[in-house]
């Protein structure tokens, strides 16, 4: 069944329910294609790629991390490892240097020269582990900043609240060499995702928004790291300038905060976020970004379950010159069918999205007729 076209329907049996997702439905710009690039990868979220090929994928609520490997260059992940189960969610995955780290709730680990070791990747090496062991908001997305250092978040351990100390509620970051950590950005309630310009090297991250507010607001954000020790609102602040109703009046007077860059739809969870850095798409994606939002979970009227596309301005790249979605269709008439988490660039410039809902990996593809 792997490589079908997109006209046929990909199903399967989880938990005792058939899930079903018909890629015909997946709306995309003209000349652009959608199929799967693996299937039956359970409960798939955080994705790193290496030089290699060779895809890695974390899960959430799988406990599993596995390796996805193409082994004739058309596209489709034929083979595919279990590199690590039972763990505590181990959603983020990064590669560096020959080595794959995974990010659980309350640690982070090291599988040394994974590509050698893909059959026996044993235990690995716990290089940190003074992380809270709570999993609201808990689950990481990594990733491999250009200063060598690895990023990881500590969500808001709630829907809305304010923890003393820099731990919650922020961004850090973790020397590999000294195995020591700083915080790099505060405010932030939830982030799943983030990425650096491939231009300006500026940090750009995806936030999730609060609950209980209504259906339409706070609106859900991506934003810009200006500099270490920015603050971005949260739980004070949310958006632009929508102030908490708990928490409005508790903003600290010297406190300043940074408002939200984007303001997205609310409650549309923006997860993964990646600029197009490939040569395969018409030009007005490149230097573009790419949003999944996975979509919400208790919205009257279900927003998200789609993939937004945003253009910054060519010079700064910092001014929003278009924004568009880019491929919907995971969710019709109020039923779900998939829910786009992470993104990734492949090198032949074709773009990969996982979908733990679907478990599956997509590739999107452009090709004039």
């Amino acid at each position: 069944m792997q490589g079908i076209l997109c006209t046929l329907i990909f199903s399967f049996l989880t938990l005792g329910h058939v899930y079903a997702i018909d890629l015909s439905k997946i709306k995309l710009p003209e000349n652009f294609q959608i199929n799967f690039a693996a299937e039956s990868v359970s409960n798939a979220r955080s994705m790193t790629l290496s030089p290699t090929g060779i895809l890695y994928v974390g899960t959430r609520d799988e406990g599993k991390v596995y390796a996805l490997i193409d082994n004739n260059q058309d596209g489709i992940f034929e083979k595919k490892y279990t590199l690590a189960e039972n763990l505590n969610m181990p959603n983020g995955v990064a590669f560096h240097d020959g080595d794959l780290y995974v990010a659980e709730i309350h640690k982070i680990r090291k599988y040394a020269k994974i590509e050698s070791n893909l059959s026996k990747p044993g235990p690995g090496e716990v290089i940190y582990d003074k992380l809270p062991n709570i999993s609201h908001h808990g689950w990481k997305y990594i990733a491999i900043g250009p200063d060598g250092n690895l990023y990881y978040p500590v969500g808001a351990p709630c829907n809305v609240c304010l923890k003393d100390g820099a731990l919650y509620s922020a961004l850090h970051r973790l020397n590999l060499k000294s195995k020591t950590s700083t915080p790099v950005a505060f405010g932030i309630r939830n982030t799943v995702g983030f990425t650096w310009h491939p231009k300006t090297k500026d940090l750009w991250f995806t936030d999730n928004g609060r609950d209980l507010m209504g259906d339409d607001v706070p609106p859900c954000e991506v934003n810009r790291l200006s500099f270490v020790g920015e603050h971005f609102g949260f739980p004070f602040i949310h958006g632009k300038n929508i102030s908490d109703p708990l928490f409005g009046t508790k903003k600290p007077e010297q406190l300043k905060t940074t408002p939200a860059e984007i303001e997205l739809g609310a409650h549309v969870a923006p997860l993964g976020i990646k600029f197009y850095t490939g040569s395969q798409f018409p030009s007005l994606y490149n230097n573009g970004m790419f949003i999944a939002e996975h979509g919400s979970w208790n919205r009257s009227k279900k927003s998200g379950y789609k993939i937004t596309f945003i253009k910054l301005d060519p010079v700064a790249h910092k001014k929003v010159l278009l924004t568009e979605t880019f491929a919907e269709g995971f969710m019709l008439n109020e039923k779900t069918s998939g829910r786009p988490v992470d993104i990734l660039i492949d090198k032949d410039g074709s773009m990969l999205v996982s979908d733990d809902y679907a478990n599956a990996i997509y590739r999107i593809t452009y090709k004039k007729k």
